[in-house]
């Protein structure tokens, strides 16, 4: 969300920001709006004050005994009163229509962000690993899951139709596994702090992360009054919401194991077969709340604590520095970690970081403020996958098939699979 005081000074940095993202420029229409409530207002303030001088008019009137001036002084007192609440009226229509056309703004680019339209002008930053060679033809996770008879997507088709799986036995245990894996790594040595935070969220709180307005169609209603979170992204940004926090508090790093919910679930006809893009999945989301001088070095810290997750279960990954026209709505820069899939031949996504710089605080009124100073600054935000658990499922399962049909059990994960080294299939 934009101040609309920054774009009338920063009208030019404004509209090449949009350009960047392929937008058109729009500092002259939304100052147009702008204009037109501050006319609002200095009109009504003029008529303010004039009707103050009009009371004393009358006063002075009516002293004089003067009743046909006093009369002529009170005529026009109503027709001011009627007209502050025409302005009044004005001011309101201009201030909503300046929100929602802010609202609907997607965030300015940094600098260093590379440009381009698509996906294909996005620019590998780093890689790890090599991808392992076979001497069997790699299969895909869901011909290896439905091979064991642990991966079920007829069944959750005749519940909750497509997009939907039934993991179970040791299938189930290793997805259980990773994410709490994920979650000890990020809370034993990362310093985030764990949190449970609700599933279920008001209109605020989505906007307040910018799922809404802009991408309601993306998101599943329950009722009139709450939305399903579609990454705990939501509620742990918003426990900072309309609140000052000091900054010696900051950085304030969490961290959350949820079910996250998405009725949009990607391209049309894309992965419609797996768990690679689903309306139901787990994740384990980071979060970062800073000062506007930390986040850019937090932003390369939590790509650290991401890319560890796929380091300790030696998975082969790159790390691409998303373009403008492939950045998500509220991010200043994002960092996309791919992982390798043998059974595609192909890096795919399983963690995305960004920086959002004070996009959502202002969208929240998130603010900190120094010890002993009065005025206080809007924080920075952070989110990023740490990672998503379904997807990292998907990598350990294609990079450790063996020629039998099974599963090898990566060794970070062997604490939490009771022992159990190998998935195979039940004789």
């Amino acid at each position: 969300m934009y101040d609309i005081r920054w774009i009338r000074e920063n009208a030019a940095l404004f509209d090449r920001g949009l350009a960047n993202r392929g937008a058109a420029p729009l500092s002259a229409s939304l100052l147009a709006l702008d204009d037109r409530r501050r006319a609002a207002i200095a009109e009504a303030q003029a008529a303010q004050e004039r009707r103050n001088a009009l009371s004393k008019e009358i006063g002075q009137a009516m002293a004089a005994k003067d009743q046909a001036r006093a009369d002529a002084l009170k005529a026009e007192v109503a027709a001011l009163k009627e007209r502050l609440a025409t302005l009044e009226a004005e001011e309101k229509a201009a201030v909503a229509e300046l929100d929602t056309a802010l609202a609907a703004i997607p965030n300015t680019p940094k600098d260093e962000v590379p440009v381009g339209a698509d996906e294909h002008g996005n620019v590998e930053k780093s890689r790890f690993g090599t991808p392992k060679t076979y001497d069997f033809e790699a299969k895909q996770h869901f011909d290896i899951g439905e091979g064991l008879g642990l991966m079920d997507f007829e069944a959750a088709t005749r519940m909750s139709g497509a997009r939907f799986v039934v993991n179970k036995g040791q299938l189930a245990r290793m997805e259980r596994a990773l994410g709490q894996f994920m979650l000890d790594l990020h809370t034993g040595e990362h310093g985030y702090i764990e949190v449970n935070p609700p599933l279920l969220v008001k209109d605020h709180t989505m906007f307040g992360t910018a799922q809404l307005p802009k991408f309601e169609e993306d998101q599943f209603r329950v009722l009139p009054d709450y939305w399903l979170v579609p990454t705990a992204e939501v509620p742990l940004t918003n426990l900072v919401r309309e609140a000052i926090t000091s900054d010696e508090e900051l950085p304030m790093r969490l961290t959350a194991l949820t079910p996250c919910f998405r009725a949009e679930a990607g391209s049309a006809g894309r992965d419609t077969r797996g768990m690679i893009r689903q309306h139901q999945f787990t994740k384990v989301e980071l979060v970062s709340i800073t000062t506007p001088e930390q986040s850019g070095e937090e932003h390369e810290r939590m790509l650290a604590c991401a890319e560890a997750v796929l380091q300790k279960l030696d998975l082969p990954y790159r790390v691409m520095t998303l373009c403008t026209g492939d950045m998500g709505f509220a991010s200043q820069k994002t960092y996309d970690i791919e992982v390798w899939l043998p059974g595609q031949g192909a890096y795919r996504e399983i963690s995305s970081c960004s920086v959002c710089g004070d996009f959502q605080a202002r969208r929240m009124n998130a603010r900190c403020r120094k010890p002993g100073d009065k005025a206080t600054r809007f924080v920075h935000t952070l989110n990023g996958s740490g990672t998503a658990v379904g997807r990292a499922l998907v990598a350990v399962m294609e990079n450790y098939q063996n020629a039998d049909g099974s599963i090898t059990v990566p060794t970070v994960l062997a604490p939490y699979m009771g022992g159990i080294t190998r998935i195979e299939k039940k004789a």
